[in-house]
């Protein structure tokens, strides 16, 4: 039995919201698919090509200069469609292993994740690293495999890729009628109908013929592969049954098959997926689960973008709706500093783009203008004060010092920084004993550094400079005082503290590291910071930049 007022418009409109992210190794087709599930969701007429070829357009979710020139995803981006009754929440994410930490931090708001696999390629190193994320996180994962149209493996092949490589059972919810230059169309599993696409350019909606499986060889499919087609669909629903249940608890993934070039299937995928994916549920707080249609506002802020507006030069929060109903203007509490404060302007988010934003419910991502109030992981809340899940911080593997090659530009070069370490993109280290406190710069992938200065070139016009250091691991430490003050470490480590005035020690190398922990058993070592509850109000040591 509740211990609150159910609120039946919160509830709802929670139960119309699906709210996902997209992952993938890089090239699978990650953001050509989410471009063409924005145009079957009726946002855009023609579908951009995200090849990276100047000729062409660019992803309406590449919306930074440098993912236009470069034809890769670098930053996680939001996007919201009405679909058939549905309020549609969309969350693109890099595929790149060096941008993985935003990938990660988003998926702390999706309620599921779709998982783009290339045929021919199967499960990639970095898809398998993100699928482990949403186990861990217990986030139910939908298999989208994409580019059957070209030569690729057996399809019966890539599901006992899916379940050899990730250990989770692979159900088909459509099965491919032909693949490679054979490929014709789908079949669906719940009708039982074959969907025959006709050729197009890939950038208009597709259209296709439905015939019944049964009626397959009056169609001009060839009959070999109507033959193959058919044995291979008789084998997959003799052994294989889809369990709603045993999908949301992550033990198996149903798996659809299409084109997201030649928009083949995506159609059917995106109404399978929407039968499948679930709803808002309840979140985990420092004062146990939050359920979705409790009456107060409730969620927390997963990501900082500095200059989404270039012309405004303004921070955007994005902050994950978690329970009741937002509305603009409404006053709210910052547990973290115990301010209450309002919230005037905020926004419905689509890419760079973005429209005044009257009210919210639990799935929802609106995006809050930020004055300097908001960090990564922080809740806001009406009511009872409640602190969601903190947000990992992940070891970085790389680390320099960046500097200002113009010294008239300090001013531009200090304000860029701080602000792009706000959005998470790269952490910064101080020596505590150093006479400077010159920051070291550190990153989960070497990529990072020239996303900052090209950040810093594009949007505060400040030319850097970056020089790498040996370092190649952090590890952060606690206990006693005494135990601290007695540590001793390699002359070619350093002893640091991060911006929320945690200490850390980097190592020249891992046996360094080891041979320091071995050392020192008092003390905890931890490649990871920021978990458990945000319920501290951490103050940052002074850059000096």
């Amino acid at each position: 039995m509740s211990d609150y007022q159910i609120d039946p418009e919160v509830q709802r409109q929670a139960a119309r919201r699906r709210t996902f992210a997209i992952i993938s190794h890089p090239d699978a087709g990650k953001t050509t698919l989410t471009e063409k599930l924005l145009l079957y969701g009726g946002q855009v007429d023609v579908a951009g090509s995200v090849r990276g070829r100047k000729t062409q357009r660019a992803a309406t979710s590449d919306w930074m200069e440098l993912e236009k020139q470069r034809g890769i995803s670098v930053t996680s981006t939001a996007l919201s469609f009405d679909y058939e009754g549905y309020r549609v929440n969309l969350l693109d994410t890099p595929g790149h292993h060096d941008f993985s930490e935003d990938t990660y931090r988003t998926l702390m708001a999706a309620d599921c994740a779709v998982m783009v696999i290339d045929l021919a390629k199967g499960v990639e190193t970095q898809t398998e690293k993100l699928f482990r994320v949403c186990a861990l996180r217990k986030i139910p994962v939908i298999t989208f495999v994409n580019k059957v149209d070209r030569p690729g493996q057996e399809p019966l092949g890539i599901l006992a890729n899916l379940e050899e490589k990730l250990g989770i059972e692979a159900i088909p919810y459509n099965w491919p009628v032909g693949t490679g230059a054979d490929f014709r169309g789908v079949v669906d599993r719940d009708s039982g109908v074959a969907h025959l696409f006709e050729r197009g350019t890939g950038q208009l909606r597709l259209k296709y013929d439905s015939v019944p499986l049964a009626e397959l060889e009056k169609s001009d499919v060839d009959e070999r592969v109507r033959e193959q087609t058919l044995e291979e669909w008789e084998l997959v629903n003799s052994v294989a049954q889809f369990d709603k249940e045993l999908f949301l608890a992550g033990k198996i993934t149903p798996v659809f098959f299409g084109s997201a070039l030649n928009n083949y299937g995506v159609e059917h995928f995106l109404r399978g997926f929407l039968k499948l994916c679930p709803a808002p549920h309840a979140r985990e707080t420092d004062h146990g689960p939050i359920p979705v249609d409790r009456p107060e506002f409730s969620g927390f802020i997963f990501k900082i973008q500095a200059n989404l507006d270039p012309k405004h030069r303004d921070r955007v929060a994005f902050l994950r709706i978690c329970s009741g109903k937002f509305v603009r203007e409404m006053e709210i509490v910052h547990p973290r500093s115990g301010k209450k404060l309002k919230l005037p302007r905020a926004h419905r988010l689509f890419a760079q783009d973005r429209e005044t934003m009257d009210e919210g419910f639990p799935g929802d991502i609106i995006g809050l203008v930020n004055p300097g109030e908001f960090q990564l992981g922080d809740t806001l809340c009406e009511g009872k004060q409640v602190n969601y899940e903190a947000l990992p911080q992940f070891p970085p593997e790389y680390f320099a010092t960046l500097r200002c090659l113009d010294t008239a530009r300090r001013k531009q070069f200090g304000r860029g920084m701080e602000q792009l370490i706000e959005e998470g993109a790269i952490q910064y280290f101080t020596r505590p004993d150093a006479t400077r406190r010159d920051p070291i710069l550190a990153a989960v992938g070497e990529l990072q550094f020239d996303v900052v200065r090209f950040r810093l070139q594009t949007e505060y016009n400040t030319d850097t400079a970056v020089d790498f250091l040996p370092y190649v691991l952090a590890r952060w430490i606690t206990g006693s005082p005494e135990d601290l003050a007695n540590l001793h470490i390699p002359y070619t480590a350093a002893r640091v503290i991060d911006r929320l005035g945690n200490h850390a020690v980097l190592f020249h190398s891992k046996w360094d590291a080891e041979y320091t922990i071995k050392k020192h058993p008092n003390i905890k070592f931890s490649d990871v910071s920021g978990q458990g509850f945000n319920i501290a109000n951490a103050t940052a040591p002074t850059p000096a930049w």
